[in-house]
């Protein structure tokens, strides 16, 4: 098994995130691009100690930006994960945002 710590790269905290999480019980992470949803569930359940119900992820492809006059570039490639969790657990290590 990989370790979670690779996996689980941060929590994303937005008004999204945030409005999700009080409706939906669903939390949102930075993950690893390799990571597939068993190893995420397999993660958040480990490091946290709660139930996870659902593991969706979506892939965000780098945007084109100027580095210079003429250069192009990109910004980098990222994956997200939304983990809703079952009823009645939370995360509290993330309560307080």
């Amino acid at each position: 098994m990989k370790d979670p710590h690779r996996i689980i790269k941060t929590l994303l905290i937005s008004e999204k995130s945030l409005r999700s999480r009080d409706e939906n019980n669903a939390y949102m992470f930075e993950v690893a691009k390799d990571a597939t949803k068993i190893d995420i569930k397999r993660a958040i359940e480990r490091l946290y100690a709660v139930k996870v119900e659902k593991v969706t992820t979506q892939n965000n492809p780098g945007k084109m930006r100027r580095l210079g006059r003429f250069r192009p570039g990109y910004t980098p490639e990222w994956k997200k994960a939304v983990v809703k969790l079952k009823a009645g657990t939370t995360i509290h290590e993330f309560e307080t945002f």
